[in-house]
């Protein structure tokens, strides 16, 4: 909990003796408005049971490179996984088993990019238009030419 303050000895004791008297709550929320919060960028690297991947050309996304996995941002209180299933069933109408954490990246200002493998489990294909323009499966080693360089190295387990 640093200040960058310089204060005396009596003036520390003070601090030290009113944080302790806060509770675990109150603790947390201080520390909340004090620190940088994070937007957390959520990917899933959906595959089915012969390999494919899923993609999907984002509508929103610059031209030329709109080709990406599934991804979005974490709401408040939500953990990383259910942000994968959330938006994969809200851009496709699919079912999906989160995996394993396959990447945790800082860096980007206040943004914070998380990335797990996920399983088809289930479902029938159909796009949010608002978001999505088109999905599809994919072989690993026939992805589109305007893709996401960095989900094209998540999809062959390049990670960085």
């Amino acid at each position: 909990m640093g200040t960058g303050l310089r204060m005396g000895p009596t003036v520390k004791k003070l601090i030290v003796r009113l944080w302790r008297l806060t509770n675990g709550s109150l603790q947390w929320r201080i520390n909340w408005l004090r620190h940088a919060t994070f937007m957390v960028g959520v990917t899933g690297i959906v595959r089915d049971e012969d390999g494919n991947v899923l993609l999907l050309k984002h509508r929103f996304w610059p031209e030329g490179r709109q080709w990406g996995l599934p991804t979005g941002y974490a709401n408040r209180s939500e953990t990383f996984e259910d942000t994968v299933c959330r938006e994969v069933r809200e851009e496709t109408g699919l079912k999906v088993h989160v995996g394993e954490l396959v990447r945790l990246k800082s860096g980007y200002r206040l943004r914070l990019e998380v990335a797990y493998e996920a399983a088809f489990v289930g479902g029938t294909l159909k796009i949010d238009d608002f978001e999505i323009l088109e999905a599809r499966w994919f072989a690993p080693d026939d992805l589109p030419k305007e893709m996401q360089e960095s989900h094209r190295l998540l999809v062959r387990r390049e990670y960085l």
